[in-house]
This record gives C-alpha cells, sequence and structure tokens, in this order.
C-alpha cells in the first residue's frame, strides 16, 4: 500500500481520531498525534478514546500490522460529558482553563456550565476542579456515533 503525501496522511489520520484532545496519547491533541504518526515518530496504539476499533482503523490508514491500543495510557470509555454541579461550583475558572476544547463558560467567582455539544468528554476538567463538582455523565448520542465510526 503506496502512502498519501504526509500533509494528507495527518488529514486522515486526524479524522480518524476521536477528537477528545485528552493529551493521554503523550501529545497536545489528536493533530500532533496524527502528525506523529505520519512521521514514524508514534504507533497507532496510543489513544483510549479511540481503543481497539480506533488503533485498527489508524493501523490500516498507515500501512501496518492491527494492534490493540495501549491499556497502560488509559481505559477506553463509551462517550461522556462533564457536567459541573451548581451547588458545588465555586467559580474559580480552573475548569475553563484546562478544557482543551473551550465547552466550559462561566465568569470568576460565578457558577460555570459545560456546552454539552462541545465537550469531548476528556476528563481534564475533572482533577481541576478543587471542589469536586465536575461529574462525568454518558453522552448517549455521541455513543451512537462513535459505535457507527468505529466500525468502519
Amino acid at each position: 500500500m503506496t502512502r498519501p503525501p504526509i500533509d494528507d496522511l495527518i488529514e486522515r489520520l486526524d479524522r480518524l481520531l476521536p477528537q477528545t484532545q485528552c493529551g493521554q496519547c503523550g501529545y497536545d491533541g489528536c493533530r500532533p498525534y496524527a502528525g506523529a504518526m505520519a512521521r514514524g515518530e508514534a504507533g497507532p496504539e496510543r489513544c483510549p478514546p479511540g481503543g481497539d476499533p480506533g488503533a485498527r482503523a489508524l493501523a490500516l490508514l498507515l500501512g501496518t500490522a492491527p494492534v490493540a491500543y495501549d491499556r497502560a495510557r488509559g481505559e477506553h470509555k463509551p462517550a461522556q460529558v462533564a457536567v459541573v454541579i451548581e451547588a458545588d461550583c465555586i467559580g474559580c475558572t480552573k475548569c475553563i482553563q484546562a478544557c482543551p476544547v473551550d465547552a466550559i463558560v462561566g465568569a470568576n467567582k460565578l457558577m460555570h456550565a459545560v456546552l454539552d455539544p462541545l465537550c469531548t468528554g476528556c476528563e481534564l476538567c475533572v482533577p481541576a476542579c478543587p471542589v469536586d463538582c465536575i461529574v462525568m455523565e454518558p453522552a448517549p448520542q455521541r455513543a451512537q456515533a462513535e459505535q457507527t465510526r468505529s466500525t468502519w
């Protein structure tokens, strides 16, 4: 299998990644990880959110042997979104700063909220919260889309 030009390959790899921007792969987001794979600096097994189907799809595009995702990097979970427990939020803005996709809105000393359609479920806001007022909940509409994408 002939590999496409590197820019095209990066784009195609990036489209296969789940876009959580979680950093579990060791890179600052999905696009940098796609670039590392295209340059041969990283393998397709580094993305827990993509799970085994994602690792197989990436390997197929790279023309390498199919591999399972590296479980040491994290757990593969169903699609989820962050939810701020309103009564406990102190408005510190630490979750806003931690969110890689700007899915959290609010102001200093005011309650924050998560914009569901933008939340990737990366969980980076959870440890940033000093009062533990962020919980992760299932995102059923995304689970359906993720299931569909992982089968091709």
